[in-house]
């Protein structure tokens, strides 16, 4: 799956970018039809812990799905990012096959 990641006023680590792709190649197995993922890595500007900000948008036929996941780290955010994706993917498919 092709991923456009934006580090928004940072500049994002090469193991991040890998850690983010790798964790969006395996949404591949729950929904057939994925064209690409929008991802945006962001920071608030804050003293709390969970500050780190995940949006990734994935393009799919028909209606693309959002997800925006905050954490005290980016990998925590993708993790729970990933698994929100995996059950709307699975939502999706469902719906569209009419089950």
């Amino acid at each position: 799956m092709k991923v456009n990641l934006q580090s928004v006023k940072f500049k994002a680590d090469y193991k991040l970018v890998e850690y983010v792709q790798s964790k969006l190649d395996k949404l591949d197995q729950f929904h057939d039809h994925i064209i690409d993922a929008d991802v945006f890595l962001k920071v608030k500007n804050t003293n709390a812990p969970v500050n780190k900000i995940v949006e990734i948008k994935i393009n799919i036929p028909g209606n693309d799905i959002l997800v925006a996941k905050e954490g005290e780290s980016f990998e925590e955010a993708t993790d729970t990012a990933a698994d929100v994706l995996k059950r709307q993917l699975r939502k999706n498919k469902e719906k569209v096959r009419g089950v």
